[in-house]
C-alpha cells in the first residue's frame, strides 16, 4: 500500500514538474516574442533549424490538404493556352519564365519562390497553393479572384512550361486569349501583363505614326524594351529550319509591302491573333483598321532584310525576322528596325499564320 502511494506521489511530482517547465518555457517564449529581438526582416534569413522545420511544415501541409483533389484533363490545348496568358500576366515577376533570369522583386523575396520554368510540381499541390496561397510568403490566395477552372488552366500550363525555349514561351503567350483577369493583374502591377512577361508586346508599324520615338546608341536602333518590355528573342531560330513556313512568312511580308490586302488575310488563319501596340487583336479587328494603316505606311518603304530563321514545333512552326524599314512618317523620313515573330500552323500542304508579334524601334539619328 505504502509503495503504491509513494509511486503515485512521485508521478504527481513529475507531472507538476513538467507542467511548471512548460509554463516557464511559454513565458520565456512570450518575453522573447514581445521583446522584438527577433529580426522579422526578409533580408535576415531564418536559422537552418527553423528554415528546415518551416519547409517540412509547408510541404506536408500542402500535401495533406491537396491529397483528395481530383485532377481534370490537363492536356486540353485551349486550357493550356488560357493558362499561358494567366501565368504571363500574374506570375513571372516571382516565378520567372524562359528567357527571364530575374526580376526586380524576386531577389527581395524570402522564402525564394520556385522557378517554375525549370521544375514541374505535382498538379494537385500547384492547384492548392495557387488557390489558397501560403501564409508568411509572397504567394497570394488567387482563389478570391479566380474560379477553379481558371486556376486549373494555370496548372495545365505549368505542367508544360519546364523545358520551353524563350521562343516557344513567347509564341504560346502571344496566342493566349484576352482575359479580364489578366488585364486586372497587369493594371495592379502584379506581374508584367502579357507582353512584358513574354517580351512580346510591341507597337506594329501603324502604331508608330505620330508617336515620338526614343533614340538609341549611335548607329543602333533604340531598345524596343522602352516601349514593349524585353526584345523578342530570335536566338533559337535557324535559317531554313522550316523552309515552307519561312516561305509563307515571306509571302505575308511581301503582301503587306505591296498592299495586297486579300493576300495578307488569306495567309492569316481564321483564329489568328495580332499583337499590336501592346494589345491583342483578332483577325477581324486587324482587318477593320490597322491593316490599312500598315499597308499605307509600307507602300513606298525601302526594306532591308537583316536576319530570318525558323524552328519546328511539330505541326507548328515559329518564323522570326529582323528588317530595317526606311519610310516616311508625317512627311519626315525615318528608319525603323522591326522584329517580327510569326507562329504558323500546317493545314494540309499550306502554312497559315496563327499569331503575329511585332516590335519596332527607330534607328538613332532619324
Amino acid at each position: 500500500m505504502r509503495k503504491r502511494i509513494k509511486q503515485r506521489s512521485t508521478g504527481a511530482v513529475a507531472v507538476r514538474t513538467i507542467l511548471a517547465a512548460l509554463v516557464i518555457l511559454a513565458a520565456a517564449a512570450g518575453v522573447y516574442i514581445y521583446s522584438g529581438v527577433y529580426d522579422i526582416g526578409a533580408d535576415h534569413h531564418h536559422t537552418r533549424p527553423v528554415a528546415a522545420v518551416l519547409q517540412v511544415l509547408r510541404t506536408r501541409s500542402i500535401e495533406a490538404h491537396s491529397g483528395d483533389i481530383k485532377v481534370p484533363n490537363l492536356d486540353d490545348p485551349q486550357l493550356i493556352l488560357k493558362g499561358a496568358g494567366q501565368y504571363a500576366a500574374m506570375c513571372t515577376d516571382c516565378h520567372l519564365a524562359p528567357g527571364k533570369a530575374d526580376s526586380e522583386i524576386r531577389p527581395g523575396l524570402y522564402p525564394q519562390p520556385p522557378n517554375l520554368s525549370r521544375q514541374r510540381l505535382d498538379p494537385r499541390d500547384e492547384f492548392w497553393a495557387i488557390k489558397h496561397g501560403i501564409k508568411m510568403s509572397a504567394m497570394p490566395a488567387w482563389g478570391f479572384s479566380h474560379d477553379d477552372a481558371t486556376i486549373w488552366s494555370m496548372v495545365a500550363f505549368l505542367q508544360k512550361l519546364p523545358g520551353m525555349t524563350p521562343a516557344q514561351y513567347q509564341d504560346i503567350v502571344a496566342r493566349a486569349p484576352p482575359d479580364d483577369d489578366m488585364d486586372m493583374g497587369a493594371k495592379a502591377g502584379h506581374g508584367d501583363g502579357h507582353g512584358a512577361a513574354a517580351g512580346t508586346a510591341g507597337p506594329a508599324m501603324a502604331g508608330t505614326q505620330g508617336m515620338p520615338m526614343p533614340a538609341g546608341a549611335a548607329g543602333q536602333p533604340a531598345s524596343a524594351s522602352s516601349a514593349a518590355g524585353a526584345p523578342l528573342s530570335l536566338s533559337e531560330l535557324k535559317p531554313q529550319a522550316v523552309p515552307l513556313a519561312e516561305a509563307a512568312a515571306q509571302a505575308f511580308q511581301t503582301a503587306l509591302h505591296k498592299g495586297d490586302r486579300a493576300a495578307v488575310l488569306a495567309l492569316l488563319a481564321p483564329d489568328a491573333v495580332i499583337r499590336e501596340d501592346g494589345h491583342v487583336q483578332t483577325r477581324e479587328a486587324y482587318a477593320a483598321g490597322p491593316l490599312a494603316e500598315d499597308i499605307a505606311l509600307l507602300k513606298d518603304a525601302q526594306i532591308t532584310p537583316i536576319t530570318q530563321g525558323s524552328m519546328s514545333m511539330g505541326d507548328l512552326a515559329v518564323v522570326g525576322s529582323e528588317r530595317d524599314i526606311k519610310t516616311t512618317v508625317k512627311g519626315r523620313p525615318v528608319t525603323i528596325r522591326r522584329r517580327e515573330l510569326l507562329s504558323l500552323s500546317q493545314l494540309g500542304k499550306e502554312w497559315k499564320i496563327v499569331s503575329v508579334q511585332w516590335q519596332s524601334a527607330p534607328v538613332a539619328g532619324q
